[in-house]
């Protein structure tokens, strides 16, 4: 059943979570529906996003948000934007004397940000379908809503703008909020000289007027919010942000310690501009991050497409039916965007939502405050099929794929799981054999899909508490997301038996069905192991002095780490049906 609407809101520290969060947004507003005469969709958009209006009266839908990043992040996105502008006024001006102008060239706006301008300016766009809802909304006032749909239905346009994306708002699709975007200016984005790279610059940030900006920021969003049930954070673990993530975080416990703190450490599969020593900054600043952000929120869950938060990590994950550049944070930021859209969908939801707070309390148990994320990306669904063919084409490995670093474990070992099945529409959940036929498979005799996803998880996981939820929507995908699918997926996101003949254009994918799940259990008890002995192999005075010049202080540090290994030790399988792993032992000596 529906009940009040109970509000998120969203913060995201740092340049890779912006890239993450703008991919997000970009999502929501695809699905957002202004027709009153419409369907109630699923997803309960007033969640994450805020109502409001211009001084003419237009009608705006802005996220509720907050953004922080460096001096430079921003390039032609103006801090303050562009929604509730109404032009500067220079009558004020009484200086009589002799001026001289200095004009800067502002930075070229790529194609997509071009015909952004033109739709605000109510343009009608030759081949082109943005379909921004949030932004038609605004740029249509009081048009109605078959005006708005008929701009919706142009012919589709596609952006290459892998080679165009220098910064998160170069494919920002929404306008932001007077409020939402906060830039720390003693930082910056280019260059070599004051960049903010250690832990320590970043806990130390959260000071004077960053601190006031903030919390101004925070109290305008709270203050407008009648059920606020808690924070979605998103931070970069990294670079500094991972300090001042973890100052933040801090902040929103002492003051609102009674909502949710759901935290998602980004940390992107390359740094362009790396070296080894930034190597050794990048792991320690992952290191301290995990501590302090799983101490002060709900539950921290890490999201990387790295195959490990060492120096030397493995492979980078790879999906089967994608075909994305982990080099570019546009293409990794977009596939993490898509599973934490549906990672997010249990507060989300219009009907039988569930609590921030509920769900950090299923997975997050006996101190075991870091989760890990896995996802099928797009879930390997054929078009025309139904759920039970789907996973019974997947009987010895579920198919998603780890999104945390942290590998599955095999033997069926877990404490707690919430699974998550998005994008399932007009397709069948259950078998539909002729009466008196044998089914194909145990699956295909079940009669609803939650029991069919259950039964299913259940043969790898028999004795794990399991929630799940199934929504029919998908995400749907609109200009400017990169095309990163195999020419096995069909327009809808599911796939198809006949590939398109060589030589032929590859179809645009307009939507996608997502898989997910959130796990707690003995693995992240290796993987948490790993990550303090991978810190604790060398001394950080002697190999990288200048990390604690700003802080932590060393015996700062050292706690943390002791606080690591002793959050390892809680995801220990204490029943007696299987040995420690050598690497957890190895941390008790």
């Amino acid at each position: 059943m529906s009940g009040p609407c109970r509000e998120v809101i969203t913060l995201q520290l740092g340049h890779y979570s912006n890239f993450v969060g703008t991919h997000w947004w970009n999502l929501q507003d695809a699905s957002l529906s202004y027709d009153p005469e419409g369907p109630l969709g699923e997803i309960q958009s007033d969640v994450v996003f805020r109502e409001g209006h211009t001084s003419g009266g237009d009608v705006t839908y802005t996220p509720r948000l907050i953004a922080m990043d460096v001096k430079g992040s921003l390039r032609t996105l103006r801090q303050e934007g562009r929604l509730y502008d109404a032009g500067k006024d220079m009558s004020a001006v009484t200086w009589e004397g002799s001026l001289m102008m200095h004009e800067e060239s502002p930075p070229e706006k790529n194609s997509f940000l071009e015909d952004l301008d033109k739709l605000d300016k109510g343009e009608i766009l030759a081949g082109a379908d943005l379909s921004f809802s949030s932004r038609l909304q605004r740029s249509a006032g009081s048009a109605s809503v078959d005006t708005v749909n008929s701009r919706l239905a142009q012919v589709q346009k596609g952006y290459g703008l892998e080679g165009n994306v220098k910064v998160w708002s170069d494919f920002l699709r929404i306008h932001l909020h007077p409020r939402t975007v906060s830039v720390i200016h003693q930082y910056n984005h280019d260059g070599e000289a004051h960049r903010l790279e250690a832990f320590g610059q970043g806990e130390a940030l959260l000071q004077g007027s960053v601190l006031e900006d903030l919390e101004d920021k925070l109290h305008f969003f709270v203050e407008e919010c009648d059920y606020l049930q808690g924070f979605q954070v998103l931070c970069d673990m990294a670079d500094g942000f991972a300090g001042l993530g973890s100052k933040v975080t801090e902040m929103l416990q002492d003051s609102y310690g009674d909502r949710g703190i759901l935290t998602w450490g980004l940390a992107p599969v390359s740094h362009p501009d790396s070296t080894p020593m930034k190597d050794i900054y990048h792991m320690l600043n992952c290191t301290l991050a995990t501590t302090h952000l799983a101490n002060h929120s709900s539950f921290f869950c890490p999201l990387t497409l790295r195959g490990g938060l060492g120096r030397r990590p493995s492979a980078p994950t790879a999906f089967t039916h994608l075909n994305y550049d982990a080099s570019l944070w546009f293409h990794s930021s977009a596939v993490l965007a898509l599973a934490l859209d549906a990672l997010t969908v249990p507060y989300r939801l219009r009907d039988n939502s569930v609590p921030m707070w509920q769900v950090a309390d299923a997975l997050a148990v006996s101190g075991r405050k870091v989760v890990a994320a896995y996802g099928a990306v797009p879930f390997p669904m054929m078009h025309g099929g139904s759920l039970p063919d789907a996973l019974s084409a997947c009987p010895d490995a579920l198919p998603w794929k780890p999104l945390s670093a942290c590998s599955e474990p095999g033997d069926g070992r877990c404490y707690s799981q919430w699974a998550m099945l998005k994008g399932f529409e007009g397709q069948r959940l259950t078998g539909n054999q002729a009466p008196g036929t044998e089914p194909p498979s145990p699956l295909h005799s079940l009669d609803h899909g939650e029991d069919v996803l259950t039964s299913y998880i259940r043969s790898f996981y028999p004795t794990a508490p399991l929630a799940l939820q199934l929504v029919s929507s998908p995400s749907k995908l609109t200009p400017p997301f990169p095309q990163i699918f195999s020419q096995s997926v069909s327009p809808q996101g599911f796939l198809q038996d006949q590939h398109p003949q060589p030589g032929s254009p590859a179809s645009v994918v307009s939507s996608v069905p997502v898989l997910t799940s959130l796990q707690s259990g003995p693995a992240l008890g290796t993987w948490l192991s790993e990550l303090h002995r991978g810190a604790s192999a060398f001394d950080i005075r002697r190999v990288a002095p200048s990390f604690l010049s700003q802080g932590p202080e060393m015996g700062d540090y050292e706690e943390a780490l002791e606080q690591l290994r002793l959050l390892a030790r809680c995801y220990r399988d204490t029943s007696g049906g299987a040995k420690h792993s050598s690497s957890e032992e190895d941390d008790d000596d």
